[in-house]
């Protein structure tokens, strides 16, 4: 029996705009993330060591590096999401940096700040999509454990 030749499979490129989905879409993410795992500590910094730069750090985006040429590759109700996004983010780092607030204030209003960049972001991420994950799939397993053989089936050891 002859085993049948599948046809390798092409590489569909991903077009310019679905790149520049994808790039937003992970720089957004990774802000996100950033934030989420920040959020406590870098108001502690900022009390304790008088200084703005861990919050400051947290908000940083690749987006400013973009040009009209690549974002013009959006469709006009992709780029209000990726504009309203940024804007929440822009209004977060401006309070950041400008504040006089003490420490308590500042957690308040940090939070009220990310609320509203949470909601953003939501909005984006339905807009543009979430980035493609990168890597091998994922495989569901679980380890199969055998019981030991009966004594009996056991071999004997060789005498020597």
């Amino acid at each position: 029996m002859t085993a049948k030749r599948r046809a390798p499979r092409k590489k569909t490129r991903a077009t310019p705009a679905a790149r520049v989905r994808h790039l937003v879409a992970l720089d957004a993410q990774n802000v996100m993330h950033r934030l989420d795992a920040r959020a406590d500590e870098m108001v502690g910094l900022f009390s304790r060591l008088r200084t703005r730069t861990p919050m400051l750090e947290a908000t940083e985006s690749w987006l400013p590096t973009a040009s009209f040429g690549e974002l013009v590759q959006l469709e006009p109700h992709e780029q209000a999401a990726v504009s309203d996004f940024h804007e929440a983010l822009g209004a977060l780092r401006w309070y950041f940096e400008y504040t006089e607030d003490m420490p308590g204030t500042v957690q308040a209003t940090a939070a009220a700040h990310l609320t509203r960049l949470r909601e953003a972001h939501a909005r984006l991420r339905a807009v543009i999509g979430a980035p493609r994950e990168q890597g091998a799939p994922a495989v569901d397993a679980s380890v199969v454990v055998h019981d030991p053989p009966p004594p009996a089936a056991l071999p004997h050891p060789k005498k020597r």
